[in-house]
């Protein structure tokens, strides 16, 4: 019984951990791509600098997965932020 009454105590202690690691990336992407709209909103060529920014960042991601035999889903669930950041930072910039 006290292994069990451990257990979903550890559970709960996760799942509010878990809760908690959200609304900080929340609130951190929220941030970064105001952040990066702001920042390409002054450059001479606002689509180009965000295609480079996207670009890098898949690179990084890239990278550091070989270079630390990071979990696939990991480097996916990377990969599709930098997709989600690119279309909401595309989406306030001129054509």
């Amino acid at each position: 019984m006290a292994d069990s009454t451990a257990t979903n105590e550890e559970i709960e202690r996760l799942k509010r951990e878990v809760t908690e690691l959200s609304g900080l990336s929340l609130a951190t992407g929220v941030i970064l791509t105001q952040l990066l709209q702001t920042i390409c909103k002054r450059e001479l060529n606002p689509q180009e600098y965000a295609s480079t920014v996207v670009d890098n960042a898949r690179a990084g991601i890239e990278a550091f997965s070989e270079a630390n035999g990071s979990d696939p889903a990991m480097k996916q669930r990377a990969l599709h932020a930098v997709e989600q950041y690119e279309d909401q930072l595309r989406s306030v910039l001129p054509v």
